[in-house]
């Protein structure tokens, strides 16, 4: 049987793999994948707005919908989207299959063989996935505590005749936790517009600040419509959902609709409509107030214990919201190597080598808070304390 060349550059994702490691190794304390914790998800609340719709709106829920999504849940997003600084209508939003499928679409839209993503480095491993059937490039620009280091982004741009788009985290970002300050967001817009490129936006973890302001998002700063803005209700609803949304110039997700009614026909409607109605019957700040007072708790525990266990040699960032910790060890530490004994003694992590699109990098890492409940917290950084001292 022969397959597309482009199957070649499709490899397994490390989360996946360590995952299925893990299963099959009942008890171990994972700080692995990026999962919220599952006694937090509102399903009592879901259940009963499910309940309604299939009494009073059963032909409606369970029947084909539009591609763009249920309108009134892409009204109620675009309320959703004024928490970021941008004033959208429902013709700035189209849902999608989780933020995921949004990074897979705008791959799609954008991008052709050998043409270049510009991206951080290191940069989320799932949209290295989602960009690889497009048999597009990722060139990555180096990143400090601040975001993307705009010098080496001008560089890159003025070498790279083929970059075609820019995808970025700003906040929280997936897999380092670090913020991008403003005044970088500001130059970001400043250099999109220059080279006359799209900016992917990807704000998955948008709602799960602990501490300090919100910033405007990179969207609230366009003023050309080239922002692309990936939001989801995965990190803060439940992930099984499988709902997110694009939000853009209508100009842009009139393009999507057309990339999506090929992909998939449409949302799932029965969750789409649930959603929305949770959103009018609860109280989603006071969900999310319940979520991030319980994960800022998680956060602290596991950077006290980097603070008083973890080796000198251990470089981390700290986090001021979302999910992970990332810490950076010598170089002659091969943490691949390292999950091998740390799972044998009971804790997982992600080795941080995938999350660098053109490799090089072995010696880091990525642990997950937010899913292990206080104690397994506490229990977990204690083994992995005692490997990293004997390793250094």
């Amino acid at each position: 049987m022969n397959f597309a060349p482009r199957m070649e550059e499709l490899k397994p994702s490390d989360i996946r793999e360590v995952m299925k490691i893990i299963a099959a190794k009942p008890g171990t304390i994972s700080f692995a994948g990026g999962l919220p914790a599952p006694e937090f998800f509102p399903s009592a609340d879901l259940g009963s707005v499910v309940a309604e719709l299939l009494k009073d709106k059963p032909g409606q829920a369970l029947q084909y919908g539009a591609t763009l999504g249920y309108q009134p849940l892409r009204e109620s997003v675009a309320k959703l989207m004024e928490r970021e600084g941008v004033i959208a209508e429902a013709d700035n939003i189209i849902i999608t299959a989780g933020s995921q499928q949004g990074l897979s679409l705008s791959g799609m839209m954008f991008l052709d063989k050998d043409d270049v993503i510009i991206a951080e480095s290191p940069s989320y491993l799932g949209a290295l996935s989602a960009f690889k059937p497009t048999e597009s490039q990722v060139v990555s620009v180096a990143c400090d505590g601040d975001g993307m280091l705009m010098e080496d982004l001008e560089r890159v741009l003025s070498e790279t005749p083929k970059a075609r788009m820019i995808y970025v985290i700003p906040n929280f970002q997936n897999p380092t936790g670090k913020t991008w300050t403003l005044e970088r967001r500001k130059q970001l817009i400043e250099i999109a517009n220059r080279y006359d490129l799209p900016i992917i936006e990807d704000n998955a973890y948008g709602e799960l600040r602990y501490e300090g302001e919100r910033i405007p998002s990179i969207a609230s700063l366009d003023t050309e419509g080239r922002v692309v803005h990936l939001g989801s209700f995965s990190k803060i609803l439940a992930p099984g959902l499988r709902v997110g949304w694009i939000s853009a110039s209508p100009k842009l997700i009139l393009k999507f609709e057309l990339i999506k009614y090929g992909a998939d026909l449409q949302p799932n409607e029965l969750v789409e409509m649930m959603i929305d109605g949770y959103l009018r019957k609860y109280n989603l700040d006071e969900h999310l107030e319940k979520i991030k007072g319980e994960y800022k708790a998680r956060r602290d525990l596991m950077i006290d214990a980097i603070r008083n266990e973890f080796p000198a040699e251990a470089k981390w960032y700290y986090p001021e919201g979302g999910m992970f910790v990332w810490i950076e060890l010598p170089e002659r530490i091969n943490t691949r190597e390292l999950l091998k004994k740390a799972v044998d003694k009971g804790v997982a992590f992600i080795p941080g080598g995938s999350f660098y699109p053109n490799g090089g990098v072995e010696y880091a890492f990525r642990i997950n808070f937010s899913n292990m409940q206080r104690e397994k917290i506490v229990q977990g950084m204690k083994i992995l304390s005692q490997l990293l001292r004997d390793e250094l």
